[in-house]
């Protein structure tokens, strides 16, 4: 913006800097719409996204055991099998910034919810190839769409990024006890076919498509491109690079529960209906947590100490499902619920806040949701190879105890108040 200047409070113009030219191109390039809807609209259709970026992963634990039963698989290829999203979440997540300088956040958001949907839908047919290659379609959309929502979110609520980070970050938690819970009464309805179950979860991620396509912005191909540019120098920062730990690190022992608790719970002898049950109530208090964890934490200027409140409630809670005696099992559910989406929320707006600006926010969101994700995805595989060798659930135990401190240790240093790529 060479030649424009800037009044302040004081009435003297002053040179803009590069926050006021972000702002200036952003203005120029927005498509026009009433200030007062505009951002009621687009949170609208963020959350109806964010719903359905978790059915996929917490749909299949609870029928598990029957999917196992029907097609053959060992339990080896069953740990691969409930590994395999989350692994793409992490390795298709890293093309997202291309595919938004590309075509512009929001038509990447658009084109792969549809691709969500037709992964989601491959299961309905009963066999392992159509499971593993719906799981990868499945994870490639949740992977490129999560990547890019921190972005959105720095972008068109600047002034609101914690609420709107527990917003949308509710909805992910909704999503997934939703799914958690009422895939296994859905198949009993379905006449026993867990494969159509597992499907129907594709006709609410088709529903979102529609409503993204109506409700979201028409992208701003300059903005679009200035966001994906890199950051240089973003992943030699060790600052990204505790923010992506602690992302990975609490990720893992999300998806260890979505991938192994129900079993954990019918191997404990909880009744099948009654562990989806209790899975999908904790993933429920996660709804409340998750919104309002970022708004405490954000209370001050450093999130450490929120961090090893949300850690140390999760690892509690994950510890009572796996050892308590099963009477105290709706409590533990609870506090594991507190825990994980105060973890995930604080996790996203650490995000937000250790970046300068939008375009700071989509490159480190990408970095942290993908090499995060990657990472995450080898807790579930270790937890499943753990129980093959040792037919029982401890060494899980000690697992989930050391990836909680390591996910203490970079939490921690993740939360102070700082930004990336910022001079020591």
């Amino acid at each position: 913006m060479h030649g424009t200047h800037i009044v302040r409070h004081g009435g003297d113009p002053v040179e803009p800097t590069l926050a006021d030219d972000l702002l200036i191109d952003a203005e120029e390039d927005a498509e026009p719409s009433p200030p007062s809807q505009r951002p009621f609209l687009l949170g609208t259709a963020l959350v109806l996204v964010a719903l359905n970026l978790r059915p996929a992963l917490s749909s299949v634990a609870p029928i598990l055991a029957e999917l196992v039963r029907d097609t053959g698989l060992s339990a080896t290829m069953a740990s691969a099998l409930t590994t395999l999203p989350v692994l793409c979440l992490g390795v298709f997540g890293l093309m997202a910034p291309g595919l938004a300088r590309r075509h512009g956040s929001e038509r990447v958001v658009l084109l792969t919810l549809i691709v969500l949907a037709a992964g989601i839908g491959l299961r309905a047919v009963p066999a392992f190839p159509a499971q593993a290659l719906g799981a990868v379609a499945a994870g490639a959309g949740i992977g490129i769409i999560g990547a890019l929502l921190p972005g959105i979110v720095k972008r068109d609520f600047p002034n609101h990024p914690a609420l709107m980070t527990g917003v949308y970050t509710m909805g992910l938690c909704a999503g997934a006890a939703l799914a958690a819970g009422a895939t296994l009464p859905l198949a009993r309805v379905l006449h026993g076919s867990w494969s159509l179950a597992l499907a129907c979860w594709a006709f609410p991620a088709l529903a979102a498509a529609v409503v993204w396509a109506v409700l979201s912005p028409t992208p701003a191909d300059h903005a679009a491109r200035r966001a994906a540019q890199p950051a240089g120098g973003l992943w030699r920062d060790r600052l990204a690079w505790q923010v992506t730990l602690f992302m990975g690190l609490q990720s893992s022992l999300a998806y260890i529960v979505f991938g192994w608790l129900a079993v954990i719970l019918r191997d404990r002898g909880v009744e099948p209906v009654t562990a989806g049950l209790v899975v999908s109530a904790s993933i429920m208090v996660q709804v409340g947590s998750s919104l309002v964890a970022p708004i405490l934490a954000t209370r001050s200027r450093q999130q450490s100490v929120a961090v090893l409140v949300v850690l140390g409630c999760t690892l509690a809670g994950l510890l009572g499902c796996l050892f308590a005696p099963l009477w105290s099992l709706w409590g533990w559910s609870a506090l594991l619920g507190v825990g994980q989406g105060g973890s995930f929320a604080i996790a996203l707006t650490i995000i937000v806040l250790r970046s300068g600006d939008p375009h700071i926010a989509a490159q480190l969101s990408g970095m942290a949701q993908s090499v995060g994700y990657a990472l995450a995805s080898l807790g579930p595989l270790a937890a499943g190879l753990l129980h093959d060798r040792t037919g029982g659930w401890g060494a899980a135990g000690i697992l989930v105890i050391a990836i909680s401190l390591a996910a203490a240790l970079f939490g921690v240093a993740a939360g102070r108040d700082r930004h990336v790529l910022e001079t020591e």
